[in-house]
């Protein structure tokens, strides 16, 4: 969320900010709200200073024995309780309309976010490894995971419902496998690992922006008001909602393994068929705690994190960087990793890595304490990154570590936690 003090001071940047990202901002509507608000706490604070001045006289008139003048101070606190009563319904109202008209902005962009309309604005940063020219006609994953019997859809949908995965044999132990992999290889860099719910309430999903903006994108309870989480961004992120951490600790790095679950509304027929569209898929992700002053240092070492984990997989991948207008609703800047898919003989999205600066802790409430550098507290910066989606990166491997005779070599680093297995043999 946008602190009400910066967006008052500029009004300029920040409609300049909400043009790049495609966003309808109304600066008049905002200005007459907190106008407003102000002109409310003014009359308020007014008439709470002229009853405890009164009310201070009232003993003192007593005292003097002017017991009529005493009760026409009494009748006028009273007065003035009911009128004090009125201005603070007045302002709870337009305190709760503004607050909901800046819960649904979205962040600033950084200065170094290219300015864009949409994902085909988004420049290249870099590229990583060679796409593999095949010598025979490959499959997509989805061909492959049927004959190899470690993909089934049709009974997925028959559990379920169409766009749900079930994965059996080797597909589920490849699966785990890439789990434990990721989640081991992040710990190893310096993150602590936690295992979360996969259930959140709605304080939580405010807290990184999911809601209110985004409800039709998450599955709900019908019971108990709890949604199921689109990533463990959420829940990661949330761990120190409401605290003051120590500038010593920082920068706090956490990861975790969670299943995600997405309604993904709107998006029918776009990339439904296979590994990379789904609503519900595994992922490893990755949240930072960082002072500002360091959060973009940061951002470029959660980047490198989620890079190593395509190279040791021996992926070919490219870096972009979002334009404003493919920004997402928290995120002042963010690199998307793309991994190649032979099947799309293009590159496609399997991780995304945004600072969202002070935007999540404000409405999560989350700051830290540096009594050597300035006094009180800060809110914190908070980054969020995929470390990856495990369903795109088993897409990936099946489909570039596809063999002529259908079969699909274990890349190196996934053979241990495959108990040895060397490759997932032809049906």
């Amino acid at each position: 969320m946008l602190d009400i003090r910066f967006v008052r001071e500029n009004q300029d940047k920040v409609s300049k900010a909400m043009q790049d990202r495609n966003f309808s901002w109304d600066p008049e509507r905002f200005t007459t709200l907190d106008e407003e608000r102000r002109r409310v706490i003014a009359e308020e604070e007014a008439l709470l200073n002229e009853r405890n001045v009164i009310s201070k006289t009232i003993g003192k008139l007593m005292g003097e024995g002017k017991k009529e003048e005493a009760e026409q101070a009494k009748e006028r606190v009273s007065a003035l309780k009911d009128q004090i009563a009125d201005y603070s319904t007045k302002r709870q109202a337009v305190e709760d309309e503004l607050y909901t008209l800046l819960s649904s902005v979205p962040n600033i962009p950084a200065d170094t976010t290219p300015v864009g309309r949409d994902e085909n604005d988004n420049p290249e940063v870099r590229r990583w490894g060679t796409p593999r020219e095949f010598d025979f006609d490959f499959k997509p994953h989805w061909d492959l995971g049927t004959d190899l019997g470690i993909i089934d859809f049709e009974r997925a949908v028959k559990l379920t419902q169409s766009r749900f995965v079930l994965l059996g044999g080797l597909g589920a132990r490849l699966e785990r496998a890439i789990i434990n992999f990721m989640a081991d290889t992040h710990v190893s860099r310096g993150f602590k690992e936690w295992w979360c719910p996969v259930m959140a309430n709605k304080n939580t999903l405010f807290g990184t922006g999911q809601l209110p903006k985004f409800e039709e994108d998450l599955f709900k309870t019908t019971t108990n008001d709890l949604y199921l989480i689109p990533t463990a961004e959420v829940q990661l992120t949330n761990i120190h909602s409401g605290e003051v951490l120590d500038a010593a600790d920082l920068p706090l790095k956490y990861c975790a393994f969670t299943p995600c679950f997405r309604e993904e509304a709107g998006s029918a027929g776009r990339d439904t068929r296979g590994l990379i569209r789904v609503h519900q898929f595994d992922k490893v992700e990755m949240v930072k705690f960082a002072k500002p002053e360091e959060s973009y240092d940061d951002l470029e070492s959660m980047v490198a994190d989620a890079e190593n984990i395509l190279q040791l997989l021996g992926l070919p991948y490219r870096v972009i960087s979002l334009c404003t207008g493919d920004l997402g609703f928290s995120a002042a800047k963010t690199y998307d990793l793309e991994v190649w898919l032979p099947s799309y003989n293009a590159y496609k999205e399997i991780s995304s890595c945004s600072n969202c600066i002070d935007f999540q802790a404000r409405r999560a409430n989350i700051k830290y304490r540096d009594p050597e550098n300035f006094k009180g507290t800060r809110f914190v910066h908070t980054l969020n990154g995929s470390g990856l989606a495990v369903g795109r990166t088993m897409a990936a491997i099946m489909e570039n570590y596809q063999q002529a005779d259908g079969s699909i070599t274990i890349p190196e680093v996934l053979v241990p936690y495959m108990g040895g297995i060397e490759s997932i043999p032809a049906q």
